[in-house]
């Protein structure tokens, strides 16, 4: 498999999932914004949209989109837990996190990303993205982890987000819970393999 990321971007999650999952790939770096591979490639011939993450199997079939991504590796090795089995009520609970991780969190930060984005749009992002973040700091109170006290692709998915927070001026000392948390899959040695092979831990 080969796994197309930028440094830092949302592919980070993905990139963790493998990581976690033991399972062989190759990671290649996509930059969002030259999307010029280092052999040259022009990234858009392989993702017309542009944009990362893009995990392309072994047979060339390909998946866009990291929601989809990181259950898709954790399903092929679940032994690793990575996510709870396909028709259970956890494995709803768990897209429903990666749905509001992606709708509320991640979304809610592409405001304070977008060049030329007036200053009153990114403090109503901020707002909003507070209110969210003080929710679930809440929901994590007497839990290591989203689902409990087992790692799942979700918790890769809100480490990714939040990392950003530092790069727009959104301060989480507030919220122990969600420092806590950010401590806990920091230090998970899949986790430091992925930021360091993307050069976001030395």
């Amino acid at each position: 498999m080969k796994l197309y990321y930028s440094p830092g971007a949302c592919s980070l999650s993905p990139h963790i999932a493998l990581k976690e999952s033991g399972l062989s790939f190759e990671a290649i770096a996509a930059p969002t914004k030259t999307h010029r591979l280092a052999d040259g490639t022009d990234y858009y011939t392989l993702n017309p949209l542009g944009y990362v993450p893009l995990l392309v199997l072994d047979d060339g079939t390909r998946l866009r989109e990291g929601q989809v991504i990181v259950q898709y590796i954790a399903d092929q090795v679940p032994a690793q837990q990575l996510a709870p089995a396909n028709g259970t009520f956890a494995r709803y609970k768990l897209q429903e996190w990666l749905s509001f991780i992606s709708t509320e969190l991640h979304r809610g930060f592409t405001p304070l990303f977008t060049p030329g984005m007036p200053e009153e749009a990114k403090t109503m992002a901020k707002t909003r993205l507070a209110s969210r973040l003080q929710w679930v700091n809440g929901e994590l109170a007497s839990k290591t982890y989203l689902m409990g006290d087992t790692f799942t692709v979700a918790d890769g998915y809100l480490f990714t987000v939040l990392s950003w927070s530092k790069h727009v001026g959104i301060d989480l000392s507030g919220l122990p819970n969600l420092g806590a948390f950010m401590g806990s899959v920091g230090t998970r040695p899949a986790v430091q393999e992925a930021l360091r092979a993307e050069g976001l831990f030395k």
